[in-house]
């Protein structure tokens, strides 16, 4: 299970913090991170970050998100975080946190993402301009 807090709306060029607690969900050897789907467009993976006993924290963003978006998780890797600065119009969308299985491939600037265990019901972000 996956228990996401945060989001809401703010003008563009804002900030926003996203949470995202494992409960009961074997997180290790995986990634966890977000998707979005905005209203009319398809699902798009944003980032993830990555818990294991090699490459732990290694982290994946799309372009669209990179330098302004950061996700962290705590020592335990159950819980992940996604500060979103500088936000933009476009960023409006349902975010829903995910644990996915790797590896995680980027092709011209987009994740790819194979196997999704488990999926959040999301949180949703809104940006005015």
């Amino acid at each position: 299970q996956l228990v996401e807090s945060g989001g809401g709306s703010v003008q563009a060029g804002g900030s926003l913090r996203l949470s995202c607690a494992a409960s009961g969900s074997d997180r290790y050897c995986k990634w966890m991170g977000w998707f979005r789907q905005a209203p009319g467009k398809g699902c798009e993976g944003v980032t993830f970050i990555y818990s294991g006993p090699k490459n732990e924290g290694n982290s994946a963003y799309a372009d669209s998100v990179k330098g302004r978006f950061t996700i962290s998780q705590d020592k335990t890797g159950n819980t992940a975080y996604l500060q979103m600065n500088n936000l933009k119009a476009e960023d409006t969308s349902m975010y829903h946190c995910a644990i996915v299985q790797g590896p995680i491939s980027v092709y011209k600037g987009a994740l790819e993402v194979k196997v999704v265990e488990i999926w959040g019901n999301g949180t949703s972000v809104t940006i005015s301009s």
